[in-house]
């Protein structure tokens, strides 16, 4: 992905994910997949810290870039939709908001414009978990 955006690192360490924790785990998925066109790579049993987990795993959207992925909790019956805020980049932002919006999330924020001349809105996903969604002008 080549947008202009420095990149560097002081020690020998990746970001390699964002996982975010969801409740329902289908309905997280099928929103990620259609808002966003999310590939999903596998989904997997696991146990983190003596806790089951089920997580769906998407492709990176760009060669080397970070992977996404959706946990469900097995003892929890939902998790915290303000612990962090997603952002995505389209080509088309109107576009995307509406997407969201057939999907079952809503937008929280209008289009703005940003210094740098960037343009971003704030969605929310079925759980309220906050997106931002950027498009370079």
């Amino acid at each position: 992905m080549t947008n202009g955006v420095p990149y560097g690192r002081r020690l020998d360490m990746d970001f390699m994910f964002t996982k975010l924790q969801v409740h329902d785990l289908e309905k997280a998925a099928a929103f990620f997949t259609s808002v966003f066109g999310l590939i999903e790579m596998h989904r997997m049993e696991a146990a983190i810290a003596g806790r089951k987990v089920t997580e769906v795993v998407y492709q990176p959207t760009y060669e080397g870039g970070p992977m996404f992925i959706l946990a469900k909790f097995h003892d929890r019956p939902a998790a915290s939709n303000d612990e962090l805020i997603l952002g995505f980049a389209t080509k088309n932002l109107e576009e995307a908001l509406q997407r969201c919006e057939r999907s079952g999330g809503r937008i929280v924020e209008p289009i703005q414009g940003s210094p740098g001349g960037m343009r971003h809105a704030f969605v929310a996903d079925a759980e309220g978990h906050l997106i931002q969604i950027s498009q370079a002008s």
